[in-house]
């Protein structure tokens, strides 16, 4: 089972990352924008619970890594530390670079829009590669039940992007105008995602 000191620091980092200015929630904020709040809370929902099928991925993968071997998973935890280190410095050097758009004439129902949140972010790459990375590094495997700690940690992540998404889909209208007015918000926003997946990965490098 997950600590409290583990459960909370979790938290405070899935929620600084979700927060930042992405193509998932980037897309929310413009299909509030376009479509109104129904249609941002509808493809927010579907994006946020297409975290399951990578936590799915990585309960499996990672726990059959570790009862094959706990050098191999060591290997994992520090090849996923420098992936992380890798998108920190690319938030850094992209810091503020994209912008919410408001204009689109999508006109699909709303059912049709949850299940396109949830197909993109099921099948991103770059969202598997996320998962693979960022959920071992708050495994402590000396606690045992290695997948159960990976499930956890997987569902928390999708409970607290479907609040922030739920939000931003419906006051994406704000939202996304208030941050159009202020880029720099967005670019500092960046800044911290990066310095934390910087620091994630630097630690776990170093405590190999």
């Amino acid at each position: 089972m997950l600590t409290l000191t583990q459960t909370l620091a979790f938290l405070a980092t899935a929620l600084v990352l979700t927060a930042t200015p992405g193509p998932d929630n980037l897309m929310v904020l413009s299909m509030g924008m376009s479509r109104g709040r129904r249609a941002g809370i509808a493809f927010g929902l579907g994006c946020a619970l297409g975290c399951l099928s990578h936590t799915l991925l990585a309960v499996v993968g990672v726990s059959a890594l570790v009862a094959a071997s706990p050098v191999a998973f060591t290997l994992l935890k520090v090849a996923g530390g420098a992936y992380l280190v890798w998108m920190g410095v690319q938030a850094w050097r992209h810091a503020g670079a994209v912008r919410v758009g408001g204009e689109a004439t999508d006109t699909t129902p709303l059912r049709q829009l949850f299940v396109k949140g949830l197909i993109a972010n099921a099948i991103n790459p770059k969202v598997v590669l996320f998962f693979l990375s960022f959920l071992p590094q708050f495994v402590v495997a000396s606690q045992g039940e290695v997948a159960w700690q990976l499930g956890l940690l997987g569902l928390l992540f999708t409970a607290q992007a479907v609040l922030l998404f739920g939000l931003l889909g419906y006051f994406s209208g704000s939202v996304g105008a208030w941050l159009n007015r202020r880029p720099g918000v967005g670019r500092w926003l960046d800044r911290l995602a990066g310095t934390v997946f910087i620091g994630l990965g630097v630690r776990m490098i170093a405590a190999r």
